[in-house]
């Protein structure tokens, strides 16, 4: 108590000197201030800032407690079906529960502003930097955030139409925002790419997972086909295929190349998966690595891929069958039975090594059943527990055996990708002879059977598009950018889908946001 006392006393004795100094010695004299005039000064402030612009965009799909987000873009389309469904993404399969209030639609539109303020921020520093620092490397940094701007604003321009254009950093809270037409919106795109490519570096010069010349005229391409512009969507992508920087994989490579396997299935392997490991294909892929603070995400994409096989008695979690799944959705029964050919065997991309079909009985304990073929599970709900998936998500760590973060790279974009996209810029044009050309380069590579220009159709290259991309592709954005969602939603995955209409060809502006914006009108898209 009495040292109690003392300390009270020592106290009171402070506040008096502290009341007695000059008003002056509560004036702020930080010893350092983080602030972009102070930090966008030289090379070591813009990468500090790069590397936070980064962070932001590794969470497109990610946020705590919403698994789902990745659903959002695959249920609801052609291609997926709800399983064990996390929750944001049931209105994107009943579509009579999406409307404004909607979280799904809120957090992308939030993120992509997230993303747009933090990529202003390093193309406003470079404008005004210092000029101690190399106008070579001010036009890189500026044009590698121009990238991530271009891209926030394709995904805003694709989901939601007209949307408020922002080109300079927002520091003070804002209340005045109006929506930008769509076509003004697309041309900032064009414009921040075609700046960009001519000061980035080739994919042969850059730091691994950093933003390349390749990704730009990807972009750039898919962003021509949006805007009905086939002919320099051509010309883009053919300038892409022809720099000789990428190759399409076509023999085994890299850390398993000696057990079971084919050359597809390899791409999708941790240590395959980037351009220093061998991947010769890989445009931009987001870089993930176990046990590297800051390095992995939390984004889910093998609890929503693959099925939770361990619940079924006699079967346990095996680095062979993905690891821990939770089968949040399911291949549609149109991907599972009528897209690929019935012999695995025809396509390369259908091969056991690349969608599971069949499972075996691998718990020892269960010796009746040991190596035994999975078959008539009566009222086992085959939806989540046994049904065929994507190996592209495989990924088991023995030190997390309940898998709870993704630890395998993030493909965004790779070349295989690039062929589909310029075979749509040829069909768009009427150049069916030189879109199966360019299609046959990936069945040539997939051993699969070639086609004609009498095939070739915008349905069947959405169809080859998941073929290729299953997994990889979001591909909600490539039937909202297509117009094709209502269509080849209903007719090839109705039974699953409720109340999808063209109201949903665009979704909903936040009515937070809407509401926020006090000081000008920010309307809401039609339906909603």
């Amino acid at each position: 108590m009495k040292r109690i006392a003392l300390a009270f006393m020592g106290l009171l004795g402070t506040a008096q000197v502290l009341s007695s100094c000059k008003k002056d010695y509560l004036d702020e004299n930080p010893l350092s201030l983080y602030t972009p005039q102070t930090v966008l000064v030289d090379s070591l402030g813009f990468e500090a800032a790069m590397a936070g612009l980064q962070s932001v965009v590794r969470e497109q799909y990610t946020v705590d407690g919403a698994q789902g987000l990745l659903g959002i873009m695959q249920e609801g389309t052609d291609v997926c079906i709800p399983g064990q469904v996390q929750g944001i993404e049931v209105p994107y399969y009943n579509y009579t529960l999406l409307n404004s209030q909607d979280q799904g639609a809120a957090y992308f539109w939030g993120w992509a502003y997230r993303t747009i303020n933090n990529a202003n921020q390093i193309i406003a520093g470079a404008a005004a930097a210092p000029s101690t620092l190399r106008q070579g490397y001010k036009n890189r940094i500026s044009a590698e955030a121009r990238f991530f701007r271009a891209y926030a604003y394709d995904l805003l321009a694709t989901l939601y139409g007209d949307v408020p254009l922002i080109d300079t950093p927002v520091s003070s809270p804002r209340t005045d925002f109006t929506r930008t037409p769509v076509a003004t919106v697309n041309d900032f795109i064009v414009s921040d790419l075609t700046t960009a490519i001519p000061s980035m570096f080739d994919a042969n010069k850059a730091v691994s997972g950093r933003i390349t010349k390749g990704a730009a005229q990807q972009l750039l391409g898919q962003v021509y086909l949006r805007m009905n512009q086939p002919a320099k969507a051509e010309s883009v992508l053919k300038d892409l295929i022809n720099s000789g920087t990428y190759k399409l994989i076509s023999a085994r490579y890299g850390v398993r190349s000696g057990q079971p396997g084919d050359y597809f299935s390899d791409m999708f392997i941790v240590g395959n998966q980037r351009r220093n490991q061998g991947n010769t294909e890989i445009i931009w892929g987001i870089e993930q690595q176990l046990n590297v603070p800051g390095a992995q995400t939390n984004a889910q994409q093998r609890r929503m891929w693959v099925p939770g096989y361990y619940n079924i008695k006699g079967m346990i979690i095996a680095d062979s069958l993905g690891g821990r799944g939770i089968g949040r959705m399911r291949l549609s029964n149109w991907v599972d039975y009528r897209l690929y050919p019935a012999n695995e065997n025809a396509d390369m991309r259908n091969s056991r090594y690349n969608l599971k079909r069949r499972f075996y009985y691998n718990d020892p304990s269960q010796p009746s059943l040991l190596n035994k073929r999975v078959t008539g599970l009566k009222g086992t709900d085959t939806i989540f527990f046994i049904t065929p998936y994507t190996t592209k998500w495989n990924q088991y760590n023995p030190a997390d055996p309940f898998g709870y973060g993704t630890i395998k790279d993030l493909p965004m974009m790779r070349l295989g990708e690039t062929y589909l996209l310029l075979a749509e810029a040829q069909f768009k044009q009427g150049k069916t002879s030189d879109a199966a050309t360019s299609i046959n380069m990936l069945r040539t590579r997939a051993k699969a059977a070639q086609v004609s220009a009498s095939d070739i159709t915008l349905d069947f290259i959405l169809d080859e598009r998941v073929r290729e991309l299953i997994g990889e592709e979001q591909r909600r954005l490539t039937l909202m950018r297509t117009g094709t969602l209502v269509d080849r939603a209903t007719r090839l995955n109705g039974a699953s889908i409720t109340g999808l209409s063209k109201t949903h060809l665009l979704l909903p502006i936040p009515q937070s946001t809407i509401d926020l914006n006090v000081n000008a009108t920010l309307t809401q898209n039609p339906g909603y």
